[in-house]
């Protein structure tokens, strides 16, 4: 769909296995939109190596284009990521923790690196640091997590986060 189609896109709260919030349904739809509408904003785990881009890099530049990402689901997941979204910016390697939250600054939109027309990129901006990061060893430890996708699929590099989850790292950032 291209700007300015006709058509406006709109957000709905579906029901499935993360409890609606992340997995909300795009319908297109030609009416006006609905001031009342209440548009639900998703979240996201996305993973980098800290010494190829780390969180302080992101703070320093104050913007980035998350590119690079390859994998067909973690595409998928890249592809529903909107302006506002809250995202855990998680450090892989040594490290293996959420240090952070960042936002989205852009819907996705067409790697311009990409000549297959095929990847999506998404602009992202720094949030704020997390009081003390969360460690891969402790979300691995907490049943709250069985279902996490880091858990469950840990090579993935972008991957939804329910409200539960969020609400969960933040309290055990905070501890």
């Amino acid at each position: 769909m291209t700007e300015g189609s006709g058509c406006r896109l709109r957000a709905e709260r579906s029901t499935g296995r993360y409890g609606g919030q992340e997995g909300r349904t795009l319908r297109t739809s030609s009416r006006a939109p609905d001031p009342d509408m209440i548009v639900f904003m998703a979240q996201w785990l996305v993973k980098e190596e800290p010494d190829h881009y780390g969180y302080d890099k992101l703070e320093k530049d104050g913007k980035t284009v998350w590119a690079g990402v390859r994998n067909p689901l973690a595409q998928k997941h890249l592809r529903a990521v909107r302006r506002g979204d809250r995202i855990f910016y998680y450090h892989t390697g040594k490290e293996k923790a959420v240090v952070a939250t960042a936002k989205a600054a852009s819907d996705a939109y067409a790697d311009p690196a990409d000549a297959s027309g095929k990847l999506v990129v998404v602009d992202v901006v720094p949030d704020k640091r997390l009081k003390r990061p969360v460690t891969l060893a402790e979300i691995k430890a907490d049943k709250h997590f069985a279902s996490f996708p880091l858990v469950r699929m840990s090579r993935l590099s972008v991957m939804p986060v329910t409200d539960a989850e969020w609400a969960r790292i933040e309290a055990l950032s905070r501890s």
